[in-house]
C-alpha cells in the first residue's frame, strides 16, 4: 500500500458524520481519539483497513483506497474512459491495475499533465471553473507573435458566444508563449490562437493547481503524501456544485458594471492590430462566433 494512500484523521471523523473537522482536532488533542489503540496526531492519516475509536466507540471504516495518478499524456492518445469504442483511450494506455478515471481531458493532439483517480469526489472541485484553480500551458503556433499578442490575449478572447477570462500569458520564444488559465472551455487555447489567426502546433500543460509535469512523456506516477496534503488545502474551499446565477436586474434599471465593461461579440469586438485571418483560415465563411475547425481540418 502506498503512503500517499488514505484520508487525514479529521476528514475522516467528517465524512462519518461523528463532528466536524475543527471538532475533530480537539478531540485528538484531547486524546479521545485513537487509531489502531494509539493516540494520533492531528495530521495523521486513516487507511482502509484501521480501526478507529472515538470515547473507545469502533468507528466503521468503509474506505477504499484512494488512488491518484500523475500522468504526462503523449500526443496520440484519446482522454476517454470508452475502452470498446476508442483504440487509443488513455485508460487502456495507463493500465492501471484498479479503476481509474482522468480528470478532465486534454485534446488527442495535445500533451502534457493529467490526473487520473478513483475519488470521485474531488473531480469537480477541480475542474469547475468557478473554484478558478489554474492549469499552465505551453503552446506553439505556426508564425511569430506580434510584439503585442500576450497583452491582448490575456484581457480576454471571444469565442463560443462569451469572451473568455482574463488570463496571464507570457511570450517566452518567436513562435511560443506560456499562458496560464482558470476555465476549461471545448479546445480554447486553439479557439484564442486563431481569432488572432494563428494555428496551434504544439501544446503541453505543464501544471495543474500545485502539481507541475515531471514526467517522461508517457509515463505516470502517484502522487506523494505530502501532494495529496496540499491537494487537500487548495480544495478544502472548494465547491462540487455549479454556483447559482445571478439574477438579472429589474426591468427598467440599468446593470451596474464593476471594474469597467468587458468587450463583448456583438459589439464587433476585435483587439486592434491583430493579425488578419489567413485565407482559407477557420473564419473563411464564418462569424469569429461560430469557434470552427482549423484551416487545415478538423481536429479530434
Amino acid at each position: 500500500m502506498s503512503e500517499a494512500q488514505g484520508i487525514r484523521v479529521n476528514k475522516f471523523l467528517s465524512e462519518a458524520g461523528i463532528c466536524s473537522r475543527r471538532e475533530a482536532d480537539r478531540m485528538i488533542e484531547q486524546g479521545r481519539v485513537t487509531i489502531n489503540g494509539k493516540v494520533p496526531s492531528t495530521g495523521q492519516r486513516v487507511r482502509p483497513k484501521d480501526l478507529v475509536r472515538v470515547d473507545g466507540r469502533p468507528i466503521e471504516n468503509n474506505q477504499e483506497d484512494r488512488v491518484y495518478l500523475a500522468f504526462n499524456k503523449p500526443p496520440g492518445i484519446v482522454t476517454t474512459t470508452d475502452t470498446k469504442g476508442e483504440t487509443d483511450n488513455i485508460i487502456d494506455y495507463v493500465n492501471y491495475p484498479s479503476r481509474v478515471f482522468p480528470v478532465g481531458r486534454l485534446d488527442k493532439d495535445s500533451e502534457g499533465l493529467i490526473f487520473l483517480t478513483s475519488d470521485g469526489d474531488i473531480v469537480n472541485k477541480i475542474l469547475r471553473a468557478g473554484n478558478e484553480h489554474e492549469k499552465e500551458y505551453e503552446v506553439t503556433v505556426d508564425e511569430p507573435l506580434t510584439e503585442d499578442f500576450a497583452q491582448k490575449m490575456s484581457q480576454g478572447v471571444p469565442i463560443l458566444g462569451q469572451v473568455t477570462r482574463k488570463c496571464t500569458v507570457e511570450q517566452i520564444a518567436p513562435f511560443t508563449f506560456r499562458i496560464v488559465l482558470t476555465q476549461g472551455l471545448n479546445r480554447q487555447i486553439r479557439r484564442m490562437c486563431e481569432y488572432f489567426g494563428y494555428e496551434v502546433t504544439k501544446l503541453k500543460r505543464t501544471r495543474i493547481m500545485h502539481m507541475k509535469l515531471d514526467q517522461p512523456s508517457g509515463q505516470w506516477r502517484e502522487f506523494t503524501s505530502a501532494e495529496i496534503e496540499q491537494m487537500e488545502k487548495i480544495l478544502q474551499d472548494s465547491s462540487k456544485e455549479a454556483r447559482p446565477k445571478k439574477k438579472k436586474p429589474s426591468p427598467g434599471k440599468k446593470p451596474v458594471q464593476k471594474g469597467g465593461s468587458k468587450p463583448s461579440q456583438k459589439s464587433g469586438f476585435k483587439p486592434s492590430g491583430s493579425r488578419p485571418p489567413k485565407k482559407g483560415g477557420p473564419n473563411k465563411g464564418r462569424s469569429q462566433r461560430s469557434g470552427g475547425p482549423s484551416r487545415k481540418g478538423k481536429r479530434r
